[in-house]
């Protein structure tokens, strides 16, 4: 069976990553019928890290950026899951977290990263519901952590 959907990343010029493995007491997804709930990803690629509060560490570009990471680390979690990208029915809902100054307002600008690249990924099967949040503190310093419901074909 051949994997549409890693054919359109190699076409964009990007990979998926290794499966990263849960930091603490937790799984990476958990599947109950059609929906994956999907743990927060962070925006690290092996040596890569995007870490530091938006805007005074890290730029919105680069915390943008990093927001793509993130997806794609929580792609490879969905394929390790279901075994193909191409069993995707819809991206349901995504979480975005910034960690950002407490006079920063830009989240949504920072996360739209992620949803712009899940719809260039999937089409209209990447269009999200969405929240865009700001906090003071994330996991090993990242500046963004994005968890998503997605929803798979049998």
């Amino acid at each position: 069976m051949t994997d549409t959907i890693l054919e359109k990343l190699a076409s964009l010029g990007l990979t998926l990553p290794a499966v990263p493995a849960p930091l603490a007491a937790y799984v990476n997804c958990v599947r109950t019928g059609n929906l994956l709930f999907l743990s927060g990803g962070l925006p690290i690629d092996g040596d890569k890290k995007m870490i530091g509060k938006v805007p005074t560490d890290i730029s919105i570009e680069e915390a943008k950026e990093g927001a793509r990471i993130a997806i794609l680390n929580r792609l490879a979690v969905i394929r390790d899951v279901v075994g193909s990208l191409d069993k995707v029915k819809q991206i349901v809902t995504l979480n975005g977290f910034v960690s950002s100054e407490p006079d920063f307002y830009g989240h949504p600008q920072v996360i739209n990263g992620a949803s712009e690249l899940l719809v260039e990924i999937f089409g209209d099967k990447g269009r999200h519901s969405r929240t865009a949040l700001g906090v003071a503190a994330l996991p090993l310093n990242a500046s963004v952590e994005i968890n998503l419901i997605v929803e798979v074909e049998d």
